[in-house]
């Protein structure tokens, strides 16, 4: 392997490398703009910045978090050193990774894990041995046993010459990079053979050609990881040309996307074609950005694509809408919703807020990479989201490594940040079938599936019963309760066919429904919406997962709640079918009081009541619930046990329990065109609540309810919001063909009127207003035609190619 190269040889060479792997585009260029040479200095360099990065500078070893969490890796490092017994197919007895028969069950999937998970246990070995105040700091007997541990490893199942078998994710991404991390640690006590080893075993687990083409399980978070490993050779090879192809194979991940893997113009993220993934995937491919940012910045190989300002300008367009209050939210979060939490799923240790701290730091990290504007806003942002995580503050996250918590103590302790506030605002993701509501005290998000977007994922024995989560799933949280709802052992408890929002037959569904990576969709194509930024009209044509049922479900986002509207639920699958207003966890003692127009309900459990015709009813230290039409409505307070093991294979059987207190209206089994109405008001008390019922008909008037349209006015707001499912005329307003409309005046004497295609299909629109309109002063280029006069027409074009987004057009009113 070469150290040094001539400038001619390096880009001769380099590019040769390029264009044979198919890596062409502006990153060959900026790659090699400026190269000399590759001399040994300057992968040292890199080493040791990769150190500084995986290990974390600036903490204090003997402050808190810091000092607990070294002193727990040293304590766990050395029963590690203690259990090694190292024997064919195995080096600790716990973690067997021999396959007698690969490739034949799931069963060579836990014996491929075994490979990462012994790779990452000695990988924390080296850490132990790199990090103060560990007791095993700098002790050369020690890591030599690491070393030794790196060698049986490598030779007895990681090395060149050996079959794959498993999960590929553990040969090319988990297990290769707690190798090389461990090598880069450790590079001092390994010799010129073992180091060797190591990179021609990477090397055959992950050729060049593993990033040749931007396909498969090559792409969008997946690539990222591959680029880290291929980086990670090279540094420990010091190998120019590996380093090479790492950077060049980066630029595919850049440019947006119209279609499957990757990040689209309105934010969304997807992962495994079908799948929402801001919050797993997308924070893993937000790590390896940041990292191989941080580390090639300044070096032959810096990563200077103008494309990657793409994600950059992400953070704030698709990551920050998903955080709140120091969580990510499910909905963006896939099959990962079912990894328990330490000690009963210590491979998964995951939950919403667990999530969100890693997400933080790693923007954290980004932002060293960004501009001086960016950075700081990024700091601002984060410092708001961890003061207000009261619940489970981040930088003292026991399941964060050192080097993020130093990021988050950082930003903690920097007394020029000023945090910033929860902005108003509303974001919708047309391209992920997903909605973000937010409020100065609440937020919520609004999960929905499509011809384009899975009804949930599950694969690898995860997710077993998320089957439900796409068929309008509505999460809220406040600024200072509930902040808990869907974390600790939520999706361990919780009724898969009672999650908030959702309306569902109850029809019994197999564990892994429907396929695996999300492999069933819904055949519908109106899901989506329109939205001014502030307010929004969002709408879904539910076809149930293995089911008959079908429905027409929309939600008008408000300053105060959202108007929950359904008709036309129709199905005949012999079952019944509910539609559950909301379904809150109250912990394993709790006892929340439910009161019912004025009426305080039993508290005990078991309890279920059918409410007749109720006006109001309220959860106490959650919020209030406003039914403005006649209706029953079912109230159920329970416990629930459950098991991780019940939703992901091979978790823990430890049982847990928790209280639920659900509301739901039934109806009936095999309904025909049945419908419902209801309004959540997040952190209302009963007061507000009953007096929000009182004056609901003055206050809110629903327009229209049925399969052919749905929609809402406001008058204090002045705001009319419909969601048309077919051509038709409410609230005055007429529309041609499906579509979703929201006007709302701005008391200047301007209004916005705001239109969108759900279903991606229109050729052509026309939506008339019966308004007096004098002017038209802002209009986007779909608009073809608009006549202001006694009443306003919008004649639109071609709507195929604006994704579902909204066209916004601003008029002067008489």
């Amino acid at each position: 392997m070469p150290n040094s190269w001539s400038r001619r040889g390096f880009v001769k060479a380099t590019g040769g490398a390029a264009a044979a792997f198919g890596l062409t585009g502006t990153a060959s260029a900026t790659v090699l703009a400026g190269t000399a040479q590759a001399a040994p200095a300057e992968f040292e360099e890199l080493r040791a910045t990769w150190r500084g990065l995986i290990l974390g500078s600036g903490f204090s070893p003997t402050a808190e978090p810091f000092a607990a969490k070294l002193a727990v890796l040293g304590t766990s490092a050395a029963a590690w050193r203690t259990g090694m017994r190292p024997v064919p197919g195995s080096l600790w007895p716990e973690m067997v990774w021999l396959d007698p028969e690969p490739d034949t069950d799931t069963a060579s999937y836990t014996y491929s894990a075994q490979i990462q998970l012994t790779l990452q246990r000695l990988r924390s070995m080296a850490e132990a041995y790199a990090q103060p105040g560990t007791g095993l700091t700098g002790d050369t007997a020690f890591a030599q046993d690491v070393v030794s541990g790196i060698r049986h490893v490598v030779t007895d199942v990681y090395h060149a010459g050996q079959a794959r078998y498993g999960n590929w994710y553990n040969w090319q991404i988990g297990g290769p990079q707690a190798l090389l991390d461990a090598a880069v640690i450790l590079l001092d006590h390994l010799d010129a053979e073992l180091t060797a080893t190591i990179t021609t075993a990477v090397g055959a687990f992950v050729p060049d050609s593993a990033v040749a083409s931007y396909t498969g399980t090559s792409t969008g978070a997946n690539r990222v990881d591959l680029c880290r490993t291929i980086a990670l050779s090279g540094l420990v090879g010091e190998d120019a040309h590996r380093l090479t192809v790492a950077a060049e194979a980066l630029s595919p991940v850049f440019p947006y996307v119209t279609s499957g893997d990757g990040l689209y113009r309105d934010g969304s993220f997807v992962q495994h074609t079908w799948v929402p993934y801001a919050g797993s995937y997308g924070a893993d491919l937000f790590t390896g950005l940041s990292l191989l940012f941080a580390l090639l910045a300044g070096s032959l190989w810096e990563i200077t694509d103008p494309a990657r300002e793409n994600y950059f300008d992400a953070v704030e367009r698709a990551w920050a809408p998903f955080l709140y209050n120091g969580l990510c939210m499910d909905a963006v979060s896939g099959r990962a919703i079912s990894r328990g939490l330490p000690p009963d799923d210590p491979s998964g240790a995951n939950d919403d807020h667990l999530r969100g701290h890693s997400v933080i730091a790693s923007i954290l990290a980004l932002g060293r990479a960004a501009s001086s504007e960016q950075n700081a806003r990024w700091r601002a942002l984060a410092k708001g989201w961890i003061r207000r995580d009261r619940f489970s503050p981040p930088h003292t996250d026991p399941m964060l490594g050192v080097y993020k918590l130093a990021q988050l103590q950082n930003v903690v302790d920097d007394i020029t940040v000023k945090p910033l506030p929860e902005p108003v605002e509303h974001r919708l993701f047309p391209s992920q079938d997903r909605a973000v509501h937010r409020r100065r005290d609440w937020a919520a998000c609004l999960s929905m599936a499509s011809d384009r977007i899975a009804h949930y994922e599950w694969g690898n024995g995860e997710n077993l019963r998320g089957y439900h989560t796409g068929a309008g799933w509505l999460s809220w949280w406040g600024d200072d309760y509930g902040n808990e709802q869907y974390s600790e052992t939520f999706w361990a408890t919780v009724d898969p066919n009672r999650l908030p929002g959702i309306t569902a037959s109850r029809k019994r569904l197999a564990d892994g429904e429907g396929g695996q990576w999300g492999a069933e969709r819904p055949a519908v194509k109106w899901v989506g919406g329109t939205t001014d930024g502030t307010y929004a009209a969002v709408g879904q044509h539910l076809k149930g997962l293995s089911s008959t049922l079908e429905a027409r479900k929309s939600w008008f986002f408000l300053d105060e709640g959202v108007v929950c509207l359904g008709a036309g639920i129709t199905a005949s699958d012999g079952e019944p079918v509910d539609t559950v207003v909301d379904n809150r966890r109250l912990g394993a003692a709790g006892t929340h009081a439910l009161t019912v127009d004025g009426r305080r309900k039993p508290g005990t459990l078991g309890w279920t009541e059918t409410l007749t015709d109720p006006g109001w009813a309220h959860i106490a230290g959650h919020g209030g619930y406003v039914f403005p039409e006649d209706g029953r409505v079912t109230a159920l307070r329970e416990e629930r046990t459950g098991r991780w093991s019940d939703i992901r294979t091979g978790s823990s059987t430890r049982s847990f329990s928790d209280r639920y207190l659900t509301l739901y209206v039934e109806h009936g089994t095999d309904p025909v065109d049945s419908g419902y109405a209801y309004v959540l008001l997040p952190g209302a008390g009963v007061a507000r609540t009953a007096a929000r019922a009182a004056s609901a008909r003055g206050l809110l008037r629903t327009l229209v309810n049925t399969s052919r349209a749905q929609g809402v006015q406001v008058p204090s707001l002045g705001l009319t919001a419909v969601n048309f499912w077919a051509a038709g005329t409410a609230g005055g307003i007429t529309v041609s063909a499906p579509c979703s409309v929201l006007i709302r005046h701005l008391g200047d004497g301007s209004a916005v009127v705001c239109v969108s295609d759900p279903t991606r299909t229109l050729t052509g629109l026309t939506v008339t207003w019966e308004h007096r309109v004098s002017a038209i002063t802002a209009r986007p280029g779909t608009v073809e035609e608009a006549a202001p006069g006694r009443n306003l027409k919008l004649t639109f074009g071609d709507l195929t190619a604006e994704a579902g987004a909204t066209q916004k057009v601003t008029v002067r009113t008489a």
